[in-house]
């Protein structure tokens, strides 16, 4: 019998070692083609350079659709199909913010209105600046205090964390809230310190919400700019003047762009993918046109290789995830309403530079299972399988039961350009682009032929 056992464990060992060479010779072919014949950093230049920043609802962003569609025809895919999808309509138009102290003049910041946030219909509102440095402070305040006043909320993004999506989750509840917080106290309207890792004098923009129907104008400041702010008052009184056009135009029709190749063994599907807006600002390079790039060379790169994919393999080009997530939603009501059998999805939505890890966010069995792959990545430089957490859009999804995941690439300059006019083409490193797309690929490859 304990000859029997060990013979068997032998021949179940050799096997394993087989697949996994078989495995490996796979990942290489991969690599090989996408780091020399990936189409992904000149699509990126092409979306980014020839439509630029895309805002749901702008005509740049229904170009961008068109774009998207052409691309995941030229990559291959089987299928390419528009999904409908309601979106909010935000616009900024015109817009100022100006600071005065008692012996001064009047001084023009460097800002921009947060999105979604209601403007002063064209109008100057102005107000004594008063300044917190934690929501804890802000919450002690009387009401006396803040009304008709405006709130400085000088919140740094910690540089303590090692991982910055820790420090950007830490602040950004001073950008969704800080309106809506002011409001209740009277306050005209808010300021806050950007969400950023740099120290330098780009503002941020990103989403808010409000709480109720009390909808005061809120805004961003760089960090040096936030930094002499805050000395000004405290030696003095300073006064802001804010005018801004930008407020919410309703909703109007769009679209998800969608491409696949049929599974040979099932109808079950893999989705990979990204969001196809950004903010209107910058060119929306690493946020998020890297991911779509990556996820098409994906598709691309399965159809190059000649790989017998065994279930569907699916890109999704996701609407409006920047204020409002409409896009993932709506993807997510579809599949259910059709019933389709979902085996994983994989989001790109953290920059294009080089590629950390994947995060699972799904049952130990399958992180597990996924985990004991790390070898097979390690060569090309993704050793991270730790992280629990997956993109914004596939959310829907995971909450169906899906097992979800998000690339992790390195993230220590992500934060630096985020959401800003320095997101641009020109701070994407091809290789690290290809990288990612790569362990993507890799990634697919291995929950194709094991699930």
């Amino acid at each position: 019998m304990k000859k029997i056992i060990t013979t068997t464990t032998l021949l179940l060992n050799l096997c394993l070692i087989a697949q996994s060479k078989e495995d490996s010779i796979q990942f290489n072919k991969i690599s090989t083609e996408i780091l020399n014949n990936g189409k992904a950093y000149n699509e990126l230049r092409d979306l980014t350079k020839n439509i630029g920043h895309r805002l749901s609802g702008s005509a740049a962003y229904e170009k961008s659709v068109q774009w998207a569609a052409q691309q995941l025809r030229d990559a291959g895919a089987d299928k390419v199909w528009l999904q409908e999808v309601m979106i909010p309509v935000w616009e900024r138009g015109k817009e100022s913010l100006q600071i005065k102290t008692d012996t001064g003049k009047w001084k023009s910041l460097k800002m921009l209105s947060l999105g979604n946030s209601e403007g002063t219909g064209n109008k100057d509102v102005s107000g004594e600046i008063i300044m917190v440095k934690s929501m804890n402070e802000y919450e002690k305040l009387p009401t006396e205090k803040v009304k008709d006043k405006i709130v400085f909320f000088n919140y740094p993004f910690s540089q303590s964390y090692i991982e910055t999506f820790k420090g950007y989750s830490d602040a950004a509840k001073y950008r969704t809230t800080a309106a809506s917080l002011t409001a209740k106290k009277g306050g005209k309207f808010a300021i806050i310190r950007s969400l950023s890792s740099a120290f330098d004098d780009v503002p941020h923009t990103g989403a808010m919400r409000y709480q109720d129907d009390k909808k005061i104008p809120a805004v961003a400041i760089g960090s040096t700019t936030a930094d002499e702010l805050e000395n000004l008052l405290k030696s003095q009184k300073v006064v802001a003047k804010l005018n801004s056009n930008c407020g919410m135009k309703g909703e109007k029709l769009s679209h998800s762009v969608i491409g696949e190749i049929t599974g040979k063994k099932d109808k079950s599907v893999i989705v990979v993918g990204g969001h196809l807006d950004s903010w209107d600002v910058g060119e929306g390079a690493h946020d998020d046109g890297t991911g779509i790039v990556q996820s098409i060379e994906v598709l691309r790169t399965f159809k190059k290789l000649g790989i017998q994919n065994n279930h569907t393999i699916r890109v999704v080009c996701f609407a409006n995830e920047e204020n409002g997530v409409k896009g993932g939603i709506q993807y997510g009501k579809t599949a259910k309403e059709n019933n389709e059998k979902h085996l994983f999805a994989i989001e790109s939505d953290a920059g294009g530079f080089t590629p950390r890890g994947i995060a699972l966010e799904m049952d130990e069995t399958k992180r597990k299972q996924i985990q004991s792959w790390k070898p097979l990545f390690l060569p090309y430089g993704a050793y991270d399988f730790e992280n629990k957490y997956s993109g914004t859009d596939i959310y829907p999804l995971r909450d169906m039961g899906v097992p979800a995941a998000e690339l992790v690439p390195d993230s220590q300059r992500y934060f630096d350009i985020h959401h800003t006019e320095e997101d641009t083409f020109e701070k994407v490193n091809r290789r690290e682009l290809l990288l990612g797309a790569t362990v993507m690929t890799q990634l697919i490859y291995m929950i194709d032929k094991n699930w």
